[in-house]
């Protein structure tokens, strides 16, 4: 122990982030050195044990160390505003002790759990309270087929002609599968199968993508902006967007690099390379973007066909709920798309 306290502090923060939260906590109080080591928030040795408990359900379930970690002085706070952006409305709301965090870091908190639109329920109190009442209305929806607070499902639809629209239909029934169809329907597509993808993945939404697949003769079917969604530039212009990670709202670790591709197998947007996807196909036709709640069962396999990828994302048990999603929200996830899109429509229509 002598020897391992004359190590550079940097170095013997290092050391401590392997041990997971428990044994962290013990370490933290057999010295003085220790002791002040741990609790120096720039050296922080928290964050990977946090983060390992925070995806491991196991953990995240019974684990009291990370239950009840507000009451620990020796934790920095700002390892809070992880946790309440990435651990489960049930872990938060049922079991944990929370902290006493600022306005702002509650904002922030907010911010990076949420999509951008979801900031409407914000209207009198404090940021702590939109966002304890918002994550009841997650869990009320991930557990039940409830849509008394949101009577209308907004989404959005790139057009091959460079155009988008925000539609919206009903909550009670929305079928993003029976609203696809008939766009497909409308436009001469029938005969063609129908593509799904998932885009991001978030703690308590994914974004998911309908649309169909061809070789086609001509490139007047060809949708650009669709393609341009799903993987984007790395010489887009203007040079000014910032291309960096997505942080606001903060994605899983399956898509932790978003909106670059995130090793793992979660990320099964590049199947292709360059402007054609898999076999050589390109995006023809209109592209449908959704917000799929997620539920227990979510994940789990739905029927015979490929995980995460075509109807195994929107059929079966647990992908019954959706929520909105609006511009700010589209910006949020794809901020390249902004400049691409030519005319952004408000209800169906040209836009004319």
């Amino acid at each position: 122990m002598g020897t391992f306290l004359t190590l550079p502090v940097e170095l013997i923060a290092d050391v401590l982030s392997e041990l997971d939260l428990d044994s962290l906590i013990i370490i933290s109080y057999l010295s003085r050195r220790l002791h002040d080591i741990v609790s120096d928030p720039s050296l922080n040795p928290w964050r990977k044990p946090i983060l390992r408990s925070l995806r491991s359900s196991q953990n995240e379930g019974s684990s009291g160390s990370l239950k009840h970690l507000s009451v620990r002085r020796i934790v920095p706070r700002h390892n809070w505003i992880e946790i309440l952006s990435l651990a489960s409305p049930s872990f938060i709301l049922l079991d944990a002790t929370l902290p006493n965090l600022r306005s702002e870091e509650w904002e922030e908190c907010f911010n990076r759990r949420f999509l951008p639109g979801w900031r409407k329920w914000h209207k009198e109190g404090s940021w702590k309270a939109t966002y304890l009442e918002v994550l009841h209305r997650v869990y009320h929806r991930s557990r039940t087929s409830c849509t008394s607070d949101e009577s209308w499902t907004k989404y959005i639809v790139l057009n091959r002609n460079g155009t988008a629209n925000e539609l919206e239909g009903s909550s009670r029934g929305f079928n993003p599968l029976a609203i696809f169809n008939e766009m497909k329907l409308q436009n001469n597509l029938m005969h063609l199968e129908t593509r799904i993808r998932l885009v991001v993945e978030l703690t308590d939404v994914r974004i998911i993508a309908l649309g169909t697949l061809d070789r086609p003769r001509s490139t007047l079917t060809v949708n650009p902006n669709a393609h341009t969604f799903l993987h984007p530039p790395a010489g887009v212009s203007p040079p000014s967007i910032d291309f960096s990670h997505m942080a606001h709202p903060l994605p899983v670790s399956s898509h932790a690099n978003y909106p670059w591709y995130t090793p793992g197998g979660g990320d099964k947007r590049w199947l292709g390379s360059g402007e054609v996807e898999e076999e050589g196909l390109k995006w023809v036709g209109g592209l449908m973007i959704i917000t799929q709640i997620l539920m227990p069962k979510t994940h789990e396999l739905g029927g015979d066909w490929l995980p995460l990828q075509d109807l195994d994302l929107v059929v079966g048990s647990g992908r019954q709920q959706y929520a909105s999603l609006g511009w700010s929200d589209l910006w949020a996830i794809a901020p390249w798309m902004e400049e691409r899109i030519s005319n952004k429509i408000d209800g169906p229509g040209l836009g004319i």
